[in-house]
């Protein structure tokens, strides 16, 4: 039975597309019956009278628009062919097999005819390429098959679609424009007609982000087309050039200008779009000019008297004029201003910040948003605290501010984040954060937050027995708990905080982390309070700092953030240091103590798919160098409950700047040398 069932799955998609099978059987059988599975059909004697095209029309021959569509020209397009049949079975799976059937006979039909009517017209010119092709002969269902493909491209959802969309045009583009056949003809007319018929591509309603992001494609794609048309021969509709023609400086400036170009309009610089509007503008006239110089003198005149590849460059040339009109209808996209404030004026002080978060409470990374580096935008009296980072804004965990105006927060943040040319994103934010970015975005599980409550909290019983342990034997050594606050200790105690922190520092390679770690900087401010473990010869053996958590109007909780020992001191310092302190705090009443977060430590279900793969995958080489793991593990001994924070960004896209700006947010003051040497590291524990 087990063996079954995957024949069954199999049977019932069969069943479900009964054109695309049925095309492939007929194909198979008449690729048998003329040979064109083991050698070229176009050789065959079969081929002039089963072959579509204008002379066979001219001569009478109208059944070869059903012959022809059912024969392949050589072997190797079987196999070229199978991707497409792929994506028209997955077009009849979802729309049925009688609008398959339509898409399949309407696209090959048009294709062909329109080809033989247009070549009929374009070779009354004096057009070598339309007077060479309209003498050619074709077979192969292969406009039926591109009229199939533009319609599943539809069913993709955004901002997919339009991605989806845009490599289509341009794998077509470039294949008419530099080696345009009859074949590569029937193709566009093909996709022309879905796309006057179905109408799925309009750039105009995709977020200001996307048209960005289309447009930086399309002129790195641009720039790449001239690459092409210069290391390689081309047989296209403007003529022939061979490989290496042209001028190769001129090919490198000209790529270094579209990368930065391409660059600042994925950002939205006005002054980007206005550089590509005019080069546009210059391909427009220069087209209108090469035509009417090949009007009046021919194409070798033209080239012998400049002594330029004018193929080339009239190819390229029509291919900018063509991203033009794409250019013009996503205009209001580029408008960033990349200094603008995100939110608004006057943006808030830090008094602000901390009056806000006193008056309407925050989560337990709320505090962090008032550490150095950090910039706030307002938006009433939702405040959201970022960092712009590899243009990104990396807003830090949820927004301050009444819940009620979470969602509105949240939307104009994003919205002007975009409007500046920046990838938003949330890091480490809770549910209710997560349920008001707009539902397309994606969710990454970056951390669990370790929450223990305070109220009635009793170290007894067989669970605590470790906690319970460490409290005991701190007690027969001698060991005191002091919480306290920098500022109150001594020098002494002071420098042997910081000698504690440099020493760890050392032994990573690598600077303290920042963003949502602090150091003994943050440590400083006069809410934070410090727990420490001295020995009964006075040294400090280890020291943690706590950073308020507000709610209603006061302190509820308290969040871990240090966590630091001394090398031969007592040895359950965090234990005992962390079990002194909720005793404390549950005793002044607080409600909550989390222990924060450790990143790349989330426990995943056994079904939680390639994220879940990857993020193990990272935190296993990263726990020799910062231990996120086994902190963890170490959580776990103090049974708290688990709050998820997310990773919540636009789509996948994203992903790559977004990494980049969590890395510079980390480690702000890492050198190349320290990440080299980090890298080795990695490698060397990982052998």
């Amino acid at each position: 039975m087990a063996d079954s069932s995957p024949i069954r799955r199999l049977s019932v998609v069969a069943r479900r597309v009964p054109v695309t099978l049925g095309l492939i059987t007929v194909l198979i059988l008449c690729g048998v019956i003329g040979g064109g599975l083991w050698s070229p059909f176009s050789a065959s004697s079969m081929y002039a009278d089963v072959a579509y095209g204008l002379p066979a029309f001219a001569e009478g021959r109208w059944w070869t628009l059903v012959t022809g569509t059912f024969f392949v020209s050589a072997p190797w397009v079987y196999l070229a062919g199978v991707p497409a049949v792929a994506i028209m079975a997955f077009f009849e799976y979802r729309r049925g097999s009688r609008v398959t059937a339509v898409f399949f006979a309407g696209g090959q039909l048009f294709s062909v005819l329109a080809s033989a009517g247009f070549l009929a017209l374009a070779s009354l010119l004096p057009w070598a390429w339309a007077q060479q092709q309209a003498v050619a002969l074709d077979v192969g269902p292969s406009g039926g098959v591109f009229a199939c493909i533009a319609g599943a491209l539809a069913l993709l959802p955004s901002p997919w679609r339009l991605r989806a969309w845009t490599v289509f045009i341009a794998i077509l583009a470039v294949t008419f424009v530099y080696y345009g056949s009859l074949p590569d003809l029937e193709h566009v007319l093909a996709v022309s007609l879905v796309l006057a018929v179905d109408r799925s591509l309009r750039p105009q309603r995709v977020s200001v982000r996307e048209q960005r992001l289309i447009a930086f494609v399309v002129v790195c794609g641009l720039g790449a087309f001239e690459i092409l048309g210069y290391v390689a021969p081309m047989t296209g509709p403007f003529g022939s050039s061979a490989a290496t023609s042209g001028s190769w400086i001129d090919v490198a400036i000209n790529t270094a200008v579209v990368l930065v170009v391409a660059t600042s309009l994925r950002r939205g610089r006005r002054w980007a779009w206005v550089v590509v509007l005019v080069y546009c503008l210059l391909n427009v006239l220069l087209v209108l000019a090469v035509i009417g110089l090949l009007i009046a003198v021919g194409l070798s005149g033209i080239e012998a008297e400049i002594d330029t590849d004018v193929t080339s460059v009239l190819a390229s040339s029509v291919l900018w004029v063509v991203a033009s009109v794409y250019v013009v209808l996503v205009r209001g996209a580029f408008r960033a201003r990349p200094r603008a404030a995100l939110g608004d004026a006057p943006a808030p002080t830090l008094d602000d910040v901390k009056t806000e978060l006193r008056a309407s409470g925050g989560g337990t990374l709320s505090w962090m948003t008032t550490w150095d580096g950090m910039s706030h935008a307002r938006f009433g009296r939702g405040i959201v605290a970022y960092q712009r980072r590899s243009g990104v804004a990396l807003a830090l965990g949820d927004p301050l501010g009444p819940d009620a105006d979470r969602a509105a927060t949240v939307r104009r943040f994003i919205e002007r984040s975009e409007a500046a040319g920046l990838a938003p994103c949330f890091f480490s934010a809770g549910g209710a954060t997560s349920a008001a970015v707009p539902p397309d975005w994606r969710r990454i599980v970056v951390a669990d937050d370790t929450v223990v409550d305070l109220p009635g909290l009793q170290f007894t019983g067989k669970a605590w027995g470790a906690v319970r342990t460490s409290l005991n034997r701190a007690q027969r050594e001698g060991m005191t708990f002091r919480l306290t606050r920098l500022a109150d200790e001594p020098w002494g105690v002071r420098q042997q905080l910081r000698a504690i922190s440099e020493s760890w520092v050392g032994d990573k390679g690598l600077p303290e982390m920042g963003f949502t770690l602090g150091t003994l900087h943050e440590a400083s401010d006069p809410e934070v309070r410090l727990a420490l473990a001295v020995s009964p010869a006075g040294d400090v053996d280890g020291f943690l700092s706590w950073l308020p958590v507000y709610g209603e109007g006061e302190v509820r909780g308290w969040t871990l953030d240090l966590m630091r020992r001394r090398d031969g001191g007592f040895g359950p310092v965090m234990e005992y240091l962390i079990g002194s302190s909720a005793q404390q705090f549950s005793a002044e009443g607080a409600q909550v103590m989390s222990l924060s977060g450790a990143p790349l430590a989330h426990e995943y279900p056994p079904d939680a798919g390639a994220i879940a793969d990857l993020q193990t995958r990272m935190s296993d080489m990263l726990e020799p160098v910062y231990g996120f793991a086994s902190l963890h593990r170490f959580k776990q001994k103090f049974h708290p409950r688990y709050e998820t924070m997310y990773l919540l960004y636009r789509d996948e896209a994203d992903l790559t700047r977004i990494g980049a700006a969590l890395t510079r947010a980390f480690l702000p003051h890492a050198t190349i040398r320290q990440f080299a040497a980090a890298g080795v590291e990695l490698v060397r524990q990982e052998r």
